[in-house]
């Protein structure tokens, strides 16, 4: 045989063990990952989703300064070479400032990615407070059996929302293997969480997992009876003025909710997340969130330690960030492409970035961007007051 037909031959019992190995049911995922191949805040177009639906809408009132504000040439060139979309300001409970880019607007859906983690935990929130879930101390083997026995027993409820479980998630979003890629385009999110193993102590080290954020909604979902999505609906969306039903990604039809990323909506009510936590739980006087909980949630679990950062844990509460900018205590959700809701509550203020690239150079463990993003949201919330002088 000559080297040639010799090459051929090899060729073709490798596509023949490819075709093999994609065949099996649990690596269709890889098929779906080499057709897109890069996340998109557009991806709700390509899988199946449940409606979070709205009820009485209460539309942002405009401040009087609405879009006053000129963005400068340095805040506009960043603006354009991170692909922002949109990039909003509440001030006062009022619409201050908004803008939008790449034909997307008012109305456009957009991918939360991980913001989302921050949704399941005030829906965690409000399951306590409805008596669902008993504490944040409880062994999640109360409501996930699979996870009764060895080590796994061990698992509190606040370990998962601390990111401090211990399990055995792989967080690589490049590679075509991971957990991670496989829970994005895999149809077996449940199969996929419930089947870990304990790697590290729980409630000792940080260790960011989008597995611990789908238990949580696993938990959420058995505790109540019904779909994240309709519990979403029913003690947050309807209950905060949305003006649009949302749409959350799932593994499959009518299957889960892809409960780590992947909720939809547009950046005006992305903000009321930030709202309400603004409000301390609070939305028109009603105590939608407990006070006590959301203290909770917003506070550094400084108990844990950070292999990134060598240090103990002063940025993440319950599937919350928190960070100091210019003398600014601020809260906020974040995703994977720069998807962000901060809260800044000296002034008041919620802002809102949505977008298809992240700066990922890092200060102090954080992306760039959220230092740019939150300055430029202080800008223009201070300069309203200026201007009402």
């Amino acid at each position: 045989m000559t080297q040639k037909k010799k090459l051929k031959s090899v060729g073709i019992v490798l596509l023949i063990g490819l075709a093999a190995y994609l065949a099996i049911p649990q690596n269709h995922y890889i098929v779906r990952a080499l057709i897109f191949q890069h996340v998109n805040i557009d991806d709700y177009k390509i899988f199946h989703n449940r409606t979070v639906k709205a009820g009485v809408a209460e539309p942002w009132r405009i401040h009087p300064q609405y879009n006053t504000y000129q963005l400068s040439d340095e805040q506009l060139n960043y603006f354009k070479d991170f692909r922002t979309v949109a990039f909003l300001v509440i001030k006062d409970t009022s619409l201050l400032f908004e803008t939008y880019w790449d034909g997307y607007g008012t109305d456009s859906y957009s991918n939360s990615f991980s913001m989302a983690k921050s949704i399941v935990s005030l829906l965690i929130g409000c399951a306590l407070d409805d008596g669902y879930i008993k504490s944040v101390d409880e062994p999640i083997a109360n409501y996930l059996p699979e996870f009764k026995d060895g080590d796994k027993s061990k698992i509190t409820i606040k370990h998962l929302l601390t990111m401090s479980s211990g399990l055995s998630w792989d967080e690589a979003y490049s590679s075509l293997f991971s957990l991670t890629t496989q829970g994005y385009y895999g149809n077996d999110l449940a199969k996929l969480v419930l089947d870990q193993h304990v790697v590290d102590e729980p409630g000792k080290i940080f260790e960011y997992r989008s597995g611990d954020t789908q238990l949580l909604s696993i938990i959420i979902e058995r505790a109540t009876g019904k779909t994240l999505s309709e519990y979403a609906s029913e003690k947050l969306w309807t209950q905060i003025g949305a003006e649009h039903d949302a749409l959350w990604c799932l593994d499959h039809k009518n299957g889960i909710e892809k409960a780590f990323c992947c909720f939809n909506t547009n950046a005006r009510d992305f903000a009321r997340f930030g709202q309400l936590v603004l409000n301390g739980g609070k939305w028109n006087g009603k105590q939608i969130v407990p006070a006590e909980y959301l203290s909770e949630a917003l506070t550094p679990a400084s108990y844990l330690y950070d292999p990134e950062t060598k240090k103990n844990v002063d940025f993440y509460g319950y599937q919350w960030w928190m960070i100091n900018v210019d003398n600014h205590k601020v809260w906020y959700a974040r995703g994977l492409l720069g998807q962000y809701i901060f809260v800044i509550p000296d002034l008041n203020a919620v802002v809102v970035r949505l977008g298809h690239v992240r700066n990922n150079n890092r200060i102090d463990g954080a992306p760039e961007d959220v230092y740019k993003y939150i300055q430029f949201g202080i800008d223009i919330a201070k300069s309203s007051v200026k201007n009402d002088k």
